[in-house]
């Protein structure tokens, strides 16, 4: 749909927009008031073929209508409402009441310098101005129809004819207005019947103007469309002027700035390590580091830390424990011994005694003695052997 345009067009630039001379006869011209921001309701000059008597061919003249199309069946005591109909589908327009009647000898063209268009992004609306590169004006098909009011007062108004969005416009909005690129598609929307006018009932491709040579006569009747962000206080009628238009930066989403604060590196690399490697980069020659003493350096802080740790001196302690733990063996002299060791981690020690293998039954004596060793206690810390404690049982 186009329903906020930009028209500071005198009535000879609208003439020469449309390939017609620029001095031709204007009509209520007075009412027109050049604006940033024109919205439905507001008049704009339309050029349009009129015939008057006793001349063959229809001359064309601008006459100054409002926006917004009030058709001449409406009821006279009824009040206008322009922004009932500011746009008319052309795919609809044959079958339509309002706009069936009007194909014959109701068509007419607009001039602006561009419009707006707004983007739905979630619960925001982000206002577009678009326009053609070199400036040129925009000349839009339309329909006209005139009302005569309860008081006897004959109003002018136009609706302009809107087709699917161009393949670059698809991404803004599914509709745009019917762009007539060059004099010869004004022509033969103003001149012909409908059937050759369908012809130019059709988005405005850029696609297709690519494929004009550049040095064909063609490409400089020719125009590119380019779109911007302006303000949103365009949704204003009330706000005009050159700040309609004027381009603006668009925040990125919260959203999209979390995901990239969280996203990992491509690398591999962390922060620490790149940074590192910017200093390296930025220092003098003689302060870089070799990688090869890079690498020793390391291997040797890793040594020290293995040696340094105290969880390694706890480790170290707990395993000269265990090797020291009661190992019994025979010995060159054929006793059973238990060999001495230092008390154990939890401070416990323990005692040790010799026994002959070759006196009596071993057995028996090694039986006793084992009894007699659940009577004794640690004189130091006055606590149960393992041998006391188990003997209970």
């Amino acid at each position: 749909m186009c329903g906020r345009t930009r028209c500071t067009l005198n009535p000879d630039r609208v003439a020469r927009a449309c390939g017609f001379a620029a001095s031709i006869p204007t009509r209520q011209i007075d009412r027109y008031r050049p604006s940033y921001n024109v919205s439905p309701g507001a008049y704009l000059p339309v050029l349009l073929l009129e015939r008057t008597t006793g001349e063959a061919e229809a001359s064309p003249s601008i006459c100054c209508m409002k926006w917004g199309l009030v058709p001449s069946f409406t009821k006279k005591t009824e009040k206008p409402d322009h922004y009932k109909m500011f746009n008319a589908r052309s795919e609809s327009v044959k079958e339509k009441p309002s706009f069936c009647r009007l194909l014959p000898t109701n068509r007419c063209v607009v001039a602006v310098e561009g419009f707006y268009e707004w983007k739905k992004d979630a619960s925001k609306k982000q206002p577009y101005y678009i326009h053609f590169k070199d400036s040129r004006p925009l000349v839009f098909a339309a329909l006209y129809d005139s009302w005569k009011s309860s008081e006897g007062d004959i109003l002018y108004t136009f609706t302009i004819l809107t087709v699917g969005s161009s393949k670059s416009l698809q991404w803004l909005h599914d509709r745009m207005p019917v762009i007539l690129g060059d004099d010869v598609s004004v022509d033969v929307w103003l001149n012909n019947g409908m059937p050759k006018s369908e012809i130019v009932l059709r988005p405005y491709e850029d696609e297709d103007l690519k494929e004009i040579p550049e040095s064909s006569s063609l490409s400089s009747s020719f125009a590119f469309m380019v779109w911007y962000p302006v303000t949103t206080a365009v949704g204003k009628p009330s706000f005009d002027g050159p700040d309609c238009i004027t381009e603006i930066k668009l925040k990125r989403p919260v959203e999209n700035q979390i995901a990239k604060f969280f996203t990992k590196k491509a690398d591999g690399k962390n922060q620490m390590e790149e940074e590192h490697t910017k200093r390296l980069e930025l220092s003098p020659k003689g302060d870089r580091v070799d990688d090869t003493k890079k690498d020793a350096s390391r291997t040797e802080n890793v040594a020290n830390f293995k040696e340094e740790s105290p969880q390694n001196d706890m480790f170290n302690c707990m395993k000269e424990d265990c090797e020291h733990h009661v190992d019994e063996k025979h010995s060159s002299d054929g006793l059973l011994k238990k060999e001495n060791v230092s008390p154990d981690i939890f401070g416990t020690k323990r005692q040790t005694q010799e026994i002959p293998l070759d006196s009596g039954s071993t057995s028996e004596k090694v039986s006793s003695l084992l009894k007699k060793a659940r009577r004794v206690k640690n004189v130091d810390d006055k606590q149960a052997s393992l041998l006391s404690y188990f003997g209970k049982a």
